[in-house]
């Protein structure tokens, strides 16, 4: 129920005044004369333009986007700046570009801890299907498999890719087709790039017309804090395209100090890695490590001006730029279960703000901190916010009151509401952001009590920035939250009150949720595999007062039981767990008291890698060992967009036709008790060192009075025997044959007539009486301490190759027909080349001594 109380005139616009024209960045440039480039916002460019003409000759002005009040000018000194503060038009000067720097590489990804490997297994049809995400830093690689069929522009993309772009979009959407480890939050959405070597915001209306709902920034500069050129753009930007959000990572800078702005000196605060984080309307995202707790390097708040940064936390154990690609990622699902329920309407991004930071379960300090914000982010229960539609999108303006009724049904746990709104962007350089300010409070009918959101201090002291959150009214941030702990039962009203709403009137979204005492489980996943004989960190959801349980294991199929540990910490949501030595389909339970909650079932099995047995024209040989356990395996191919079943087979080999061999992608998993576990790594079948058998054919020594040759094939499938060649003057002759075959590997002998140079190859059979032939492999018979030259005679300008039976060094000196010398140099090695470019055509001595041997001499002959 809706019900509007108070309805006031909205009174016209008003705009906080800015503290200053300068950025804080930009005074201390200035005091240090290395001020080269500024970027300006003016009232009037025309009469800018005009105005450097006339007082500062030497500066060039340009545009570096659409909006003709946001300008750069360069080939300042630092005396030119007090002359554009005085410039009637300018008002304010900020940094220019400054060179980004992504916030540290891929680490490890695990999916488990932010519940997004429980919400694939729950909803698989949330894939991000239909979305466009964008990508802003380096280019990512658009040949990754794991982004087959859905990079946007392809032909467009800068080069070289980036490796920590290609990780970020694996983490926001990769198809997971290289292996299960590269399957990202939303696998079907489809991937854009874009270059952070400009700060401000990308094109508006082109993202818009691009499709694209959410930017990912998992980069930063330098610690900025104020409000500045950039942050007013992205505040404004999400004003006037209201479904774009932005998700910035917080920045790896958590131990260090601020050198401006109101926080300047206090340790370990306020280090939040570029003003454009400090804009409202957009997402900053901390890291996580796989407890579950704050990175020691994640960047903190305050912002600038007390308000809480970052909003919220997410695993990135290499940083907070995983981090940030995550919540991108679960954005693009929230998105769609919106898109999916209301006729193709995209959400706010105030709802998908709403949605993450009411959902996001407590860390550190008791509710919202500067640290973790309002807590690490979850999936699970942001999606089912969303399913379930616990939410309200509004609109207030001054001196008016929204009341939004909601019942709370007996034993719940805790009541939570949030409420968010996209604020009008401040003037740069204002000493508060907020414009439009908003007040909620929640009222018990039935008992009239009411209660207000958790604000926290924040005076520029580190005593007062450690206090905890206490109830009172917020006029700093555009981000409200309400908890109450085991609430009664009973109905309750949200009230959203327009308390200054100089921009009105004012849209704002307000999510809830009610949270009964249970367990859900997170980790393991149907159908995901736990590898046997390691630990592996199981996790889960608890809601509840702090109680044991009995944590218990067992093979699917088997009525009993084991007890993996009688007393586990069900607050500790997290337990490490040594699996067993085997290999099987498997449940875990947690047992308290009369409850008992049960896992899905996974797959605890090794997947072996699927190997080339042969590649030939006509056909192409995959195999795999066998899996103790296994009934079948379902073999996998690329298609389109994604690994798709091929077939089933209960062998451990597949013969691939040559219409099959034009997927070049394959995978395989094994299928115990009916069920289809994970794959394990793909293969590109055509880079794995295996042609049509052989794997690898090699002489063990190329100059030896007796020649061997080692051979690897890659499958001995339907062959009868192999036979080793050597080149003679009718052709290839036979010297060695083995029959049957019974390894893959082997060893070929031969004792060559007369010492020379050989050609030699290996020639297989199969049972259908075809054959397969080696590369050609070239050796000299020689006998120790002897030399011979070839090709002989030898073109001039070619190599003339010297092979000697020795390993000592060699003294080599070269002659024409008058007795002068033309060459001489001392080599090392069996074989060795000789440079003939220079040397006439004509007969040629060439001398050689080795080991203290009598000299050799030897006719050359060059043509």
């Amino acid at each position: 129920m809706l019900t509007a109380v108070g309805t006031v005139q909205a009174q016209a616009p008003v705009r906080p005044a800015p503290t200053a024209k300068l950025a804080p960045t930009l005074q201390a440039a200035t005091a240090q004369k290395t001020l080269r480039t500024v970027r300006v916002r003016v009232t009037d460019k025309a009469a800018f333009e005009q105005w450097v003409r006339q007082q500062l000759p030497a500066a060039r002005v340009s545009q570096p986007t659409a909006s003709a009040s946001i300008l750069d000018v360069t080939g300042l000194t630092a005396a030119a700046v007090p002359k554009l503060v005085a410039c009637p038009v300018v008002s304010f000067i900020d940094v220019a570009d400054r060179q980004a720097r992504t916030e540290r590489r891929l680490n490890n990804s695990d999916l488990s801890i932010n519940a997004i490997a429980a919400v694939q297994a729950q909803f698989s049809q949330l894939n991000g299907q239909g979305l466009t995400v964008s990508v802003k830093e380096g280019p990512f690689d658009p040949n990754d498999i794991d982004f087959k069929g859905r990079v946007v522009n392809v032909e467009n993309f800068p080069g070289p890719p980036s490796p920590h772009a290609t990780d970020m979009a694996t983490l926001i959407g990769g198809a997971g087709n290289s292996h299960p480890k590269g399957r990202g939050v939303a696998r079907e959405v489809r991937l854009a790039t874009s270059d952070f070597a400009r700060l401000l915001p990308d094109d508006g209306s082109q993202l818009a017309q691009d499709g694209i709902s959410v930017q990912n920034h998992s980069y930063g500069v330098a610690i900025e804090n104020y409000y500045g050129l950039e942050t007013q753009e992205y505040d404004r930007q999400v004003q006037q395209f209201p479904s774009l959000l932005h998700v910035f990572s917080s920045g790896n800078s958590g131990a260090l100090t601020s050198a401006e702005g109101p926080y300047t000196g206090i340790a370990a605060v306020a280090n939040v890695t570029g003003q454009f984080k400090m804009s409202k309307n957009t997402l900053t995202v901390g890291a996580t490590d796989p407890s579950g707790q704050v990175s020691a390097l994640s960047s903190r708040g305050p912002a600038y001006d007390g308000r809480v940064k970052p909003e919220l936390v997410a695993y990135g154990e290499g940083g907070s730029s995983e981090s940030a690609a995550l919540v991108s990622g679960i954005s693009l699902l929230l998105q769609q279960v919106h898109r999916d329920q209301h006729s193709g309407t995209l959400p706010p991004a105030a709802l998908v703000k709403a949605v993450l930071v009411n959902s996001a379960n407590d860390l550190g300090r008791p509710e919202v901190d500067f640290v973790s914000g309002f807590g690490q982010a979850d999936a699970l229960g942001a999606i089912n916010t969303m399913r379930d539609r616990r939410f309200f999108n509004e609109t207030v303006a001054q001196g008016t009151e929204q009341v939004l009724t909601i019942t709370v049904p007996a034993g719940q746990q805790q009541l939570k509401a949030s409420l968010v709104w996209n604020d009008p962007d401040a003037p740069a350089g204002a000493a508060r952001a907020l414009v439009n300010d908003l007040d909620l409070e929640l009222v018990s009918r039935t008992t009239g009590q009411r209660w207000q959101p958790w604000a926290l201090s924040a005076y520029p002291h580190a005593d007062s920035l450690a206090l905890p959150a206490r109830r009172r009214a917020d006029h700093v941030n555009n981000i409200e939250q309400i908890t109450l702990a085991v609430p009664a039962a009973g109905t309750y009203e949200l009230r959203v009150r327009g308390f200054s709403v100089p921009q009105g009137p004012q849209a704002f979204s307000l999510a809830y949720e009610v949270s009964p005492v249970g367990l859900e489980w997170l980790s393991p996943q149907s159908p995901g595999n736990v590898p046997p004989n390691a630990a592996t960190t199981l996790r889960w959801h608890w809601s509840g007062p702090p109680t044991t349980a009995r944590l218990e294991y067992r093979p699917v199929g088997n009525a009993q039981w084991r007890v993996v540990n009688g007393a586990v910490a069900l607050a500790d949501n997290r337990y490490t767990w040594t699996v067993p030595d085997t290999t099987t389909l498997a449940q875990l339970r947690l047992v308290t008291g009369s409850q008992s909650f049960t896992s899905g079932e996974f797959a605890i099995v090794r997947v072996p890698p699927l190997q080339v047995g042969y590649t030939c024209p006509d056909e192409t040989l995959l195999q795999w060992a066998r899996v103790p356990g296994a009934t079948q395996y379902q073999v996998y191919q690329l298609g389109a967009t994604t690994l798709e079943p091929l077939l089933r087979t209960a062998d451990t080999i597949v013969v691939l036709n040559r219409t099959q061999m034009a997927s070049r992608y394959y995978a395989m998993a094994p299928v115990l008790q009916g069920k289809v576990a994970d794959p394990g790594g793909t293969i590109d079948y055509t880079t794995q060192g295996t042609v049509c058998y052989f794997r690898s054919f090699m002489p063990r020594q190329l100059v030896d009075n007796t020649i061997q040759f080692n051979v690897e094939l890659g499958s001995l499938y339907r062959l009868q025997s192999a036979t080793l060649e050597r080149l003679g003057a009718a052709g290839y002759e036979a010297v060695q044959t083995i029959a049957p075959l019974t390894t893959t590997k082997f060893t070929f002998t031969d004792l060559p007539p007369a010492a020379a140079r050989y050609l030699y190859r290996v020639r297989l059979e199969n049972l259908a009486g075809q054959q397969f032939y080696s590369q050609v492999e070239e050796t000299y018979y020689l006998q120790t301490g002897a030399a011979q030259v070839f090709p002989n005679p030898v073109l001039a300008g070619e190599d003339l190759r010297l092979i000697a039976g020795t390993s000592s060094p060699v003294s080599i000196r070269l002659y024409d027909m008058l007795g002068k010398l033309q060459r001489e140099t001392t080599v090392e090695g069996v074989i060795n080349q000789l440079d003939t470019n220079g040397l006439k055509p004509g007969l040629y001595l060439l001398r050689v001594t080795l080991d203290s041997q009598a000299e050799q001499t030897i006719r050359v002959v060059i043509q």
